[in-house]
């Protein structure tokens, strides 16, 4: 357990201490206050829902960023076969690089709350859909993280690395707009396989189960995954 808890430190420390994480949050505060000032006059809508598809969409363009370094950079240095001689299995390694970056998303999340607030002032949101709102958000940011995780323990290249993560999320982003051309029963099972489909309903103020079943299964799948690159390397 020590050295599992030494080991998210170091990580924490190695993702907080670069320059990435902090353009990655400066980024998204400006891009989210941009968006939250103009829809805010446009529509004089209380309400968080445009903000969280746009954070949505940058959650797919950041977090292969975020993630690109977690193992590549290991397996380009040639420290990850030290890493994985001390008291750690391969699970405690990718789940401490996977809590690591997790918090960087909470962090961005709570940056974001700042609008929530806003509304609370200015009017009387509903909370409900706000609420669900970052429910799915962070459901969507831990699914996104364990497929970088996934495709940075596949790769010595952390281009590579952030360019596969990102070929997945596009993937898994737009793969609904094929299920519709597809016949039944593949056309409901393909639909279901988007990002989108599921997180869209946490938007708009709505809790299924099958929501986020479908995101901790994602999730659960790319560390496992990652696991088992690492066994294999």
């Amino acid at each position: 357990m020590k050295a599992f808890v030494a080991l998210l430190k170091k990580e924490e420390m190695a993702l907080f201490t670069s320059p990435i994480a902090y353009v990655v949050m400066a980024a998204f505060v400006v891009i989210m206050g941009y968006t939250f000032t103009l829809t805010l006059f446009l529509t004089h809508v209380p309400t968080l829902v445009h903000l969280f598809l746009q954070i949505y969409v940058l959650f797919l363009l950041t977090v292969p960023i975020i993630t690109m370094r977690l193992v590549a950079e290991e397996r380009r240095l040639r420290t990850l076969e030290i890493l994985l001689t001390s008291p750690l299995t391969e699970a405690s390694v990718i789940l401490a690089k996977f809590l690591a970056s997790l918090s960087l998303i909470v962090v961005m999340l709570l940056l974001s709350y700042t609008y929530a607030l806003t509304l609370a002032v200015l009017g009387a949101p509903d909370w409900g859909p706000i609420y669900s709102g970052y429910v799915g958000l962070f459901l969507l940011g831990a699914a996104l993280v364990a497929i970088g995780l996934m495709t940075s323990s596949m790769v010595s290249n952390q281009i590579i690395a952030a360019l596969l993560s990102l070929s997945v999320f596009l993937l898994l982003w737009i793969i609904d707009h094929l299920g519709w051309l597809l016949p039944d029963p593949f056309n409901a099972f393909v639909v279901n396989l988007s990002l989108l489909v599921h997180f869209r309903p946490f938007a708009t103020g709505s809790l299924f189960f099958s929501d986020a079943g479908y995101f901790l299964s994602v999730t659960l799948l790319g560390l496992f995954i990652s696991v088992r690159a690492l066994a294999r390397r």
